[in-house]
């Protein structure tokens, strides 16, 4: 199975939480009693469907082939005020990071961030009330029970934004995929030409006294991706979770300001908030270059935004990458 296809970060599936049980219409009868009061009882309620975070999933891979997720109806009461058995709920296991969207209304319903975290995402209808609940000193003899209440079903979308403390963002080719097989023990595919990443790509990053942080290479964004251009959407959603955007510009770019501005821009279009996180940029394939064009590229860049020159080649200037992505970190958690 190819890599495309063991990262599934979007998934479509019909859903239907199951039906609350019928109340039943029941009067007592044995030998000592010929004509006795109602004792129909409730209905149970339809299984819920449940979502449940595991922190041992990195993808939605274990639920393509569920495209019908139905869960058990409630049953209904009976005699002796006997209440129906509840519908089983089904728990789908997901993620952290998942979110599950109405697909016609594009409303987001639930979001699962944490291991073990358990959000009841469709609710069982519930059971319906048997006769014995009408009997009143005026009708003791109530004719009526409710019905149970359906569940709710409909097209739902479930997708993986990736968690990740640092997002490497930047034009094809900018040696992203290079520095996370360097500085991780990430193991992602490289080759001269563009989107050899279309799937984002996770790694650890060891840092000083046995610390360490999570880094993503993501897929890379061209000029107009925010429109859906390239991988579009499906990229730029990943980015939207990470706290620290690290952007990689080519020392061998024609213009260096202006590759950053579109990337930028991009990011802007797409969601304005993505501009309040920190950013770094890193100039990638800098063992090409001498002191005096660090200089000029320097200039070049946008003042405000730390920079460093480095190579995933040489290693040169990756000590210090770390250092300044575990000082944002931290400053981010303070």
């Amino acid at each position: 199975m190819s890599d495309k296809n063991n990262f599934i970060d979007y998934i479509r599936i019909f859903a239907r939480s199951g039906h609350g049980g019928a109340g039943a219409k029941h009067f007592m009868r044995n030998k000592l009693t010929a004509k006795g009061g109602p004792d129909g009882g409730d209905g149970g309620r339809g299984g819920h469907i449940i979502l449940r975070g595991n922190a041992q999933l990195w993808t939605l891979l274990h639920l393509r082939y569920f495209k019908n997720v139905l869960a058990e109806n409630g049953e209904g009461g009976s005699k002796n005020n006997s209440t129906g058995r509840d519908g089983k709920d089904i728990i789908i296991e997901v993620p952290l990071g998942t979110v599950a969207r109405n697909e016609e209304t594009g409303e987001v319903e639930a979001e699962i961030l944490e291991d073990g975290q358990q959000i009841v995402w469709m609710r069982g209808g519930r059971g319906g009330l048997g006769n014995s609940n009408f009997a009143t000193p005026t009708n003791q003899v109530p004719e009526h029970a409710q019905p149970g209440e359906p569940g709710v079903e409909g097209w739902k979308n479930l997708e993986l934004k990736v968690l990740a403390d640092v997002g490497l963002v930047g034009f094809p080719n900018a040696g992203k995929s290079t520095l996370l097989s360097v500085i991780t023990a990430a193991k992602p595919k490289i080759a001269n030409y563009a989107f050899t990443t279309l799937i984002p790509q996770l790694g650890m990053v060891e840092y000083r006294e046995g610390r360490s942080f999570c880094i993503a290479d993501l897929p890379g964004i061209i000029e107009g991706a925010a429109e859906g251009k390239g991988l579009g959407h499906r990229f730029l959603r990943h980015i939207e979770r990470n706290s620290i955007l690290l952007f990689l510009i080519p020392a061998d770019s024609a213009d260096h300001a202006k590759e950053f501005e579109i990337l930028r821009s991009e990011l802007e279009q797409y969601n304005p908030e993505m501009l309040q996180k920190d950013f770094i940029i890193a100039v990638s394939k800098s063992d090409m270059l001498d002191e005096e064009l660090k200089e000029a590229i320097s200039k070049e860049l946008p003042k405000g935004i730390p920079s460093v020159f480095i190579s995933s080649v040489t290693n040169y200037g990756l000590t210090t990458l770390k250092d300044m992505l575990w000082d944002a970190l931290n400053k981010s958690i303070d």
